[in-house]
């Protein structure tokens, strides 16, 4: 296959997985530790209104889908891509860190939750998935 054909493959590879994992995490997170009462976790504006309520359990299934979410997908780009495997997995880091960054941007989470998101979830995480990958 031509490798930028199998790069750009290995990239959209790695954004589809890493996204499934991000959001089938985020809704184990919704059974495991359940939202407050009457908050659709579904509408943002409803989850703007009850951010005041939740309780640091409830940040541990956001983190866990951002940080596998972006592992996963790093990982499957590094062994998909042809070449130049870290630095598309590290590639598949920043589309995750630009999300999180909107997040932050658009959601009112706690401050320990964006700096700990923000620096723990999106580029270490892509990095250990190029390193799981173990292509070089």
């Amino acid at each position: 296959m031509n490798p930028i054909l199998k790069n750009i493959l290995a990239l959209v590879a790695g954004i589809v997985i890493g996204s499934i994992i991000n959001i089938g995490l985020i809704m184990l997170g919704h059974t495991l530790v359940p939202p407050p009462e009457g908050m659709n976790p579904m509408d943002m504006e409803s989850l703007k209104e009850f951010m005041p309520m939740f309780t640091p359990a409830h940040f541990v299934g956001p983190f866990l889908a951002h940080a596998l979410g972006t592992l996963v997908g790093a990982f499957a780009t590094a062994k998909i891509a042809a070449n130049h495997q870290l630095k598309f997995a590290l590639g598949i880091g920043i589309w995750f860190l630009y999300g999180g960054i909107s997040m932050v941007i658009d959601f009112p989470s706690p401050m320990w939750f964006n700096i700990l998101d923000l620096a723990a979830a999106y580029l270490p995480m892509s990095w250990l998935g190029w390193k799981f990958a173990n292509v070089n």
